[in-house]
């Protein structure tokens, strides 16, 4: 495996060649094997992995910028890269004796259902677990997994993220959709199984910043509070997809001649004013992206946990960037004609993949919207909001 960093071993061959491949995953229903195999190489998983176990222990802004370049190429592949990468930072944040077992196999690539569909019934000294998740994003690939469960007894039960190798799970081929289809994000069933208290943490600290291993590595890439995360790494595809539909509209504009008028299309000026209009939009989708992040890493350099209002106000930003990216791409594919619509052209894949991906809970903009208003204002939320 190289040992470039994460961020420079994504090379525009790496993103032209999931370009050239989408059509395929889309076909499959996965990543091709050769993306799965270029991955490897370029050691982009282990960006976020510490340097304990062998890891590139980067800032974890980090791996936004690649995830969001990787876009260009294909979002379903983004989204799919992203994840893993970022489910080896989750990885990070359980028990040490968690990490050594799982950090083991590498890459570690793990799918990470999180909404808690399963119950952990104590046993011994762990839980047996039962139950079925949906959207487990790279299962197909998948050497390990991460699951939330409800867990501890009837009188006592609390949401914790649960670690298991892929072999102790049943995969339901159910990922069928119009959008999205490279993920691979089929349902997983657990029956039954057995997993030791140490490969369990509590959703409550990963929330927070302060799960097990949130001090364990000494930086604070391991504070970060997990929903302005993954909102966060969630959000780049969408936004890496809006430029690529920028970039495809302009380069139509000098050739695409309209029907009936018998003009070039960058010849009338409402053509430009909508380029123009997109370019600035996603320039400041950029800006707020920087300034986002900035400010949790401004919190986090003070040793503090990052307060909920902040958290709100990240995850209403990511949600932000995914609404309005997906605006751009509707209003620029609006004007790229019906041509646009053929399936040898990316600009209709495009589209169908960011209005699933905009279908994420963590980027439901009413709700977005009403935590990130209500904690600033200090109301009262639900102790169990994704925040």
């Amino acid at each position: 495996m190289t040992t470039m960093s994460g961020v420079s071993a994504i090379s525009e061959q790496f993103v032209a060649n999931l370009g050239h491949r989408a059509r395929e995953a889309e076909r499959l229903r996965r990543l091709p094997a050769q993306t799965v195999a270029d991955l490897t190489e370029t050691g982009f998983t282990d960006l976020l992995v510490p340097a304990r176990f062998g890891g590139q222990q980067a800032d974890f802004p980090s791996i936004l910028d690649p995830v969001r370049r990787m876009a260009h190429g294909c979002a379903s592949s983004a989204w799919t890269i992203g994840f893993y990468a970022l489910h080896n930072w989750m990885l990070a944040l359980f028990g040490e004796r968690a990490q050594q077992e799982a950090f083991a196999t590498r890459p570690f690539l793990a799918p990470a259902p999180l909404a808690p569909t399963g119950r952990g019934v104590p046993s011994g000294d762990g839980v047996r677990l039962t139950g079925r998740w949906s959207w487990a994003t790279g299962v197909m690939d998948g050497n390990w997994i991460i699951v939330g469960a409800l867990c501890g007894p009837d009188d006592g039960i609390f949401p914790a993220l649960a670690l298991l190798p892929i072999s102790e799970v049943e995969i339901d081929d159910v990922w069928h959709t119009d959008g999205m289809a490279a993920t691979g994000s089929n349902d997983v069933v657990i029956t039954d199984v057995f997993v030791p208290e140490h490969r369990l943490v509590p959703v409550s600290d990963i929330y927070s910043g302060t799960a097990p291993g949130a001090h364990l590595h000494g930086v604070d890439t391991y504070r970060w509070p997990m929903v302005p995360a993954l909102a966060l790494l969630a959000a780049m595809p969408a936004l890496g997809s809006a430029e690529r539909v920028a970039d495809i509209y302009a380069e139509r504009l000098s050739t695409r001649v309209l029907a009936y008028e018998g003009v070039l299309q960058k010849d009338k000026p409402i053509a430009a004013a909508r380029l123009g209009e997109a370019l600035v939009r996603l320039r400041a989708l950029r800006g707020l992206l920087a300034d986002t992040v900035r400010q949790i890493e401004s919190l986090l350099a003070t040793g503090d946990p990052v307060p909920r209002p902040i958290r709100g106000e990240a995850r209403m930003a990511a949600a932000h960037i995914v609404h309005e990216s997906r605006a751009v791409i509707g209003d620029l594919l609006e004007a790229s004609g019906a041509s646009a619509h053929f399936a040898d052209n990316p600009l209709q894949r495009i589209k169908r993949d960011v209005d699933v991906l905009a279908g994420h809970v963590v980027f439901d903009y009413d709700t977005s919207r009403e935590l990130a208003g209500a904690l600033r204002l200090g109301a009262k939320v639900s102790r169990t909001a994704m925040v």
